[in-house]
């Protein structure tokens, strides 16, 4: 039989394994996404049985982005030390246990201390799992790295229609997160097999640093594009509804559809954007985000009407899709530094866009009204197309 040679089923063999640790992965990142959307899709329900002011609420609320940002220093070590594939062994069922323990509070200030658990957890999650990427990414060969933030956004919609049917059938939040534990456990017990093992480098060992210290240049600028499209992204999660509500003067009915067109468009995004990555180039993708972003948001200023918004947060939701993706994947091939310690450095910076970008649009907008918060918003877009062009390893491809 012609065609069939030891080396064609040796390859053949190599490109299904990859495959496989692929697909692990992936679903790794959707469990992680599952999880978190099953919290924000009980919030409401919480709150109510707690009995909490929206002040009081908010305050609460805080503690787990504190938890977050407290142990991204810690993560970056835990990774480099142990390898990102134990510390996911570890890190994911404590997740779960944070995410079942926020069913179980009685009183606010158990709130309180569950999510910053469940922040803390989480962390630790996120720079392994992106490490993952990083690592299934150079194995590949090629951009794969949006694809998996991809099935985190898919794990957002799969979270938010079951949180519906849980609502709907009546069904307390504790025994809807021990659904999604089950859930979540076997989906990682069937894949932890296939996950990278070859992220630590034996022969990369970072040299012992002070706690605090100025961080590597084109970290701090990889930090800087994800702090611009991370306070994009939360400026669209904590406030598109409003604007919808309040500007837009959208019906009651249709005040959900410039968060649900933003999401569908990050989505797709994230599934294109290796596919882009490869035809046009990290440098000029980045770029031409940065300006949808941007013109999305002034669209929405200039033009508050329904259909012109709409179409502007679907703009805005492809701007933001591919950045922090290809931010993390570009940090975690630093020549010098090891992924996961990379990663922590430039997720540190990212996120206080997550901790500020919000709160920004709230003052701006008690001064000047939610319309030109989202102008000033649209700045970022513009920041992120002008800083690209002076990092020298996104023209690396």
């Amino acid at each position: 039989m012609s065609g069939i040679t030891l080396e064609s089923i040796i390859e053949e063999g190599i490109t299904s394994g990859k495959r496989r640790t692929r697909l692990a992965v992936a679903l790794v990142y959707f469990s992680m996404g599952l999880a978190f959307a099953s919290w924000a899709s009980r919030i409401p329900d919480i709150k109510t049985s707690l009995h909490l002011s929206d002040g009081a609420f908010g305050s609460i609320l805080f503690a787990l982005p504190v938890g977050q940002f407290l142990m991204m220093p810690f993560s970056g070590k835990l990774v480099t030390r142990f390898g990102s594939h134990n510390v996911l062994k570890v890190g994911l069922p404590l997740y779960t246990l944070a995410l079942t323990g926020i069913g179980l509070v009685q009183a606010g200030w158990q709130l309180a201390v569950v999510l910053f658990l469940f922040g803390l957890t989480g962390n630790m999650c996120n720079i392994s799992v992106n490490t993952q990427g990083v690592a299934a990414e150079r194995l590949y060969g090629r951009p794969i790295m949006a694809s998996f933030h991809g099935g985190w956004s898919l794990a957002g919609f799969t979270g938010a229609l079951i949180g519906l049917l849980m609502i709907n059938l009546k069904v307390q939040p504790m025994w809807h997160f021990i659904t999604i534990i089950f859930i979540v456990w076997v989906i990682v017990r069937i894949n932890y097999p296939y996950l990278v093992r070859v992220d630590a480098d034996p022969q990369k060992h970072e040299p012992r640093r002070k706690f605090f210290m100025k961080p590597d240049g084109v970290l701090l600028q990889l930090g800087i594009i994800g702090f611009f499209s991370m306070a994009s992204e939360g400026a669209m999660f904590d406030w598109s509804g409003v604007y919808f509500k309040d500007v837009v003067k959208a019906p009651e009915s249709l005040v959900i559809l410039g968060y649900t067109s933003f999401m569908i468009m990050m989505a797709t995004g994230r599934f294109l954007a290796d596919y882009l990555i490869s035809k046009i180039g990290r440098k000029r993708l980045m770029q031409i985000c940065g300006v949808m972003i941007s013109t999305g948001l002034f669209t929405s200023v200039i033009f508050p009407y329904l259909v012109p918004s709409t179409l502007a947060f679907m703009l805005v939701g492809l701007g933001v899709s591919s950045i922090v993706p290809t931010v993390y994947s570009t940090a975690g091939k630093h020549e010098k530094i090891p992924p996961g310690i990379a990663l922590a450095t430039v997720s540190s910076v990212s996120f206080l866009g997550f901790l500020m970008g919000p709160p920004l649009i709230g003052f701006i907008a008690e001064a000047f009204g939610l319309r030109y918060s989202y102008a000033v918003i649209g700045i970022f877009g513009i920041g992120i197309t002008l800083m690209v062009a002076k990092v020298k390893a996104l023209q690396q491809e």
